[in-house]
């Protein structure tokens, strides 16, 4: 049985760190050559190249990436374990890395996550933010405990997931003092012609507010577009137009953006999908996460 040498891990890992072999150097109190020398002997044994030249600096390979990622984790283990042998007070603590699709509001996926740092024990969460599918990708590497998104994982990307759909609510149309006063008569008609601000259209919440719009023959003037929720919602604080949030975050939106209510429709719908390789929820903070969600979206 071969073993890992942990010296070489160490040294690859602080030059990955400091991004390059001359700092990790530094660090370690070693010279190049040893250093070079022993990451070249770790490549050997993992029987792969962990880095790439770029000009005169290194970058990591994607297998490198993979083994940094790996060697992130141990060292990290490794402090916390003298911690707790010298007993300090943090202790171990429970880690979740969570993909976060980037379609999600963000002030409803702090209202799903919070909950998860509030356990009877020290939780440490890793929000990963990025486009579903490649979140699905890091979720079937293992690489995320679970994946948050507005939609579900298709079975045409032929990994093994599983949908837990966490809840849906529906929409609440926002606007300044002087939007609100001008469009809340006669909602929803109100909205033709009015100016929009929308968010991408690689959302579920876009395609759902686009056919709403078809049915009830409302052509709103859409001033802009967004794939940053936060940043559509400054938008629409400075009054650049009315914009829809999910109703569950209402009280938030209103606070955070000092906008009114120009009001709410409930037939478009923010649904919320947690996605995990497990049929079944385990992880605790997984399942904090899971319950905060059906208590905020309804869903029992």
């Amino acid at each position: 049985m071969s073993w890992l040498n942990y010296h070489h891990l160490l040294y690859f890992w602080t030059a990955a760190r400091e991004g390059s072999i001359t700092k990790a150097c530094k660090q370690l109190h070693l010279t190049q050559p040893t250093v070079s020398g022993q990451i070249r002997e770790l490549e050997k044994s993992l029987k792969t190249r962990l880095f790439e030249r770029a000009g005169r600096s290194i970058r990591l390979t994607e297998a490198g990436q993979l083994v940094y990622r790996y060697a992130d984790e141990i060292f990290t283990l490794g402090r916390e374990l003298q911690d707790a042998v010298a007993g300090h007070p943090a202790g171990m603590s429970m880690r979740v890395v969570v993909g976060v699709a980037d379609t999600l509001p963000k002030l409803l996926v702090h209202r799903l996550l919070a909950p998860a740092m509030h356990l009877g024990q020290e939780v440490r969460i890793t929000c990963i933010d990025g486009e579903p599918n490649r979140l699905l990708a890091q979720l079937a590497l293992h690489e995320l405990d679970l994946v948050v998104s507005d939609f579900p994982a298709s079975p045409q990307l032929g990994m093994k997931a599983f949908n837990h759909l966490l809840g849906d609510c529906g929409v609440t149309f926002f606007g300044t003092n002087e939007l609100t006063r001008r469009y809340r008569r006669g909602f929803p008609k109100s909205l033709d012609g009015a100016p929009m601000l929308l968010p991408g259209g690689n959302t579920a919440l876009r395609r759902s507010l686009e056919q709403w719009f078809d049915q009830e023959g409302i052509r709103p003037l859409v001033r802009a577009e967004f794939t940053d929720s936060a940043l559509l919602k400054a938008f629409g604080g400075f009054g650049d137009g009315v914009f829809a949030a999910p109703t569950a975050v209402e009280d938030e939106v209103r606070r955070m953006y000092g906008v009114g209510i120009v009001g709410r429709e409930e037939s478009v719908r923010e649904r919320v999908y947690a996605i995990s390789v497990e049929k079944r929820l385990k992880n605790p903070a997984v399942v904090a996460i899971s319950q905060a969600a059906r208590r905020t979206l309804g869903q029992a």
